[in-house]
């Protein structure tokens, strides 16, 4: 009986010692496999250097900097432009940050935004307000009309505004109004659409044009459409978005959110804004480690995950 059990013991002793090895094998094999895993890096094209999500870049300094660095710079201009690639939450996460430490300094700031056009602004007064609550607002301004991403997104950056009373300015102009100049142009708008446009459209910039050129190679549009007026209804986009910058800008400081497409090297919005209203302004363009850009991109790189 005794050298039965003992028997047993053993067996069991084997097979447990057995399991454990092969656990302890497969821990090494995963664990091997995350160390073979690079880190993502963002390399940045004129120097090589190449650096991890969560950095922030100085163009100026040409390298990185801190966090406190960058708001220490930003204090002292007038105009904040944040890029976004409007799916990334991260994205989404920086901006709230660089409000909220704007508004410390800058209390009575706005918050102009590409998300939503002008005819929307009363509405967007009475939810700086505190006067609506989130559904029937998104009601009010057709969001899933208009926008359509998901506005869980852009939700603690509404909330923060609504909290705090911030001035929220309606950027852009009605949704449609682009589309109509893509595919019939710009003469062929009707009266109450030609309100929307900008008092002045700029079309000289070479650079603007050739970035555009590019975009438009990319699509194969229905029925045909002219790239001279897919380019008209760019630049009619960028313009009318400077032009209500510099409507609303007033004597106080605004942090803009846009697409970096519309604030990479400048010929966007920031370079059209500032020849309405010669005010100081920094670009921050949110790249995805990943990747690669050109460090003139922007006045600052924030590389994010």
């Amino acid at each position: 009986m005794k050298s039965a059990k003992l028997r047993r013991v053993w067996h069991f002793s084997q097979n447990s010692i057995g399991c454990l090895l092969y656990l302890v094998m497969i821990a090494g094999f995963i664990g091997g496999c995350a160390a073979m895993t690079p880190t993502k890096t963002l390399l940045i094209q004129d120097t090589d250097q190449a650096y991890k999500a969560g950095t922030i870049i100085s163009v100026c300094q040409d390298g990185p900097i801190s966090f406190k660095q960058l708001i220490a710079d930003l204090n002292a201009v007038r105009v904040i432009y944040v890029g976004e690639e409007h799916t990334n939450r991260s994205h989404h996460k920086i901006q709230l940050e660089i409000i909220q430490a704007v508004f410390r300094q800058h209390p009575y700031m706005a918050v102009g935004m590409e998300m939503i056009d002008r005819s929307y602004q009363d509405i967007l007064n009475r939810w700086s307000a505190g006067e609506l609550d989130q559904k029937p607002f998104l009601r009010k301004i057709h969001w899933y009309a208009n926008w359509r991403y998901d506005f869980s997104l852009y939700k603690d950056i509404f909330d923060l505004i609504k909290k705090n009373h911030i001035r929220l300015v309606a950027l852009n102009i009605p949704f449609d109004v682009p589309s109509k100049i893509r595919v019939g142009g710009i003469e062929n708008l009707r009266t109450d659409e030609k309100k929307y446009l900008p008092d002045y459209i700029d079309t000289t910039r070479a650079d603007h044009r050739a970035y555009i050129k590019k975009v438009f190679g990319h699509h194969n549009f229905k029925g045909g459409v002219d790239f001279k007026d897919f380019y008209m209804a760019q630049c009619v986009w960028e313009d009318a978005m400077a032009e209500a910058i510099a409507r609303n800008l007033k004597n106080d400081v605004m942090v803009v959110l846009a697409g970096n497409g519309h604030i990479q090297f400048k010929y966007g919005i920031p370079d059209r804004a500032f020849s309405r209203t010669g005010a100081a302004f920094r670009t921050i363009y949110l790249a995805p480690a990943g990747g690669e850009l050109k460090l003139d991109v922007a006045d600052y790189i924030w590389v994010t995950p």
